[in-house]
């Protein structure tokens, strides 16, 4: 239940991003966390919730016109950073693995989609220069994006263990008596 929660809470911060805080969203951690605690079959639970959003967001609050094709990579990205959850996460968690699939995750979606906005959108010459410039005008939206990916599953991994250890640790008063 807590990542379908989450995902709820992921599309509310995308939302909330708008005002200022870009890219710092619930989504990677949100994915990370469904894919590791979920069963891969439910993973359009998690999927189409985000797509809607993003049809959502360009119709409606850009007012630009919506095609499919100019978001597949992202939703490509969905899909991969749930099954990153699956595989790093599902069997064995630690902080170790809840901060690398953090990293891999913000660092693939800024390499991925700021290379497909470089190839398609024109902003940026076609060249080395072009795309560096892509690159380091993306640096702000990669930070949000990875603190806001850090902090979410920091705080759903460890949410998590703390209920866990909470319910494995007798209370004090549980103990045997000392004569």
């Amino acid at each position: 239940m807590s990542a379908f929660i989450l995902i709820l809470a992921a599309l509310a911060s995308r939302i909330a991003a708008l005002s200022g805080w870009f890219n710092f969203t619930a989504v990677g951690g949100s994915l990370l966390y469904f894919g590791a605690r979920r069963p891969l079959r439910q993973a359009a639970w998690a999927i189409v919730p985000f797509m809607a959003m993003d049809v959502y967001l360009t119709t409606r609050v850009y007012r630009m016109a919506f095609h499919a094709g100019d978001y597949l990579i992202t939703w490509l990205w969905y899909a991969a950073v749930l099954v990153l959850g699956s595989l790093l996460l599902k069997q064995r968690t630690n902080v170790t693995r809840v901060v690398s699939g953090s990293l891999l995750a913000s660092t693939s979606f800024f390499a991925v989609s700021n290379y497909a906005v470089w190839v398609g959108s024109g902003m940026y010459p076609h060249t080395l220069g072009g795309l560096s410039a892509c690159y380091v005008s993306a640096l702000p939206f990669y930070r949000n994006d990875l603190v806001s990916t850090l902090l979410v599953t920091g705080l759903a991994f460890g949410a998590e263990a703390l209920v866990r250890r909470s319910r494995e640790t007798p209370a004090a008063s549980d103990g045997p008596i000392a004569a």
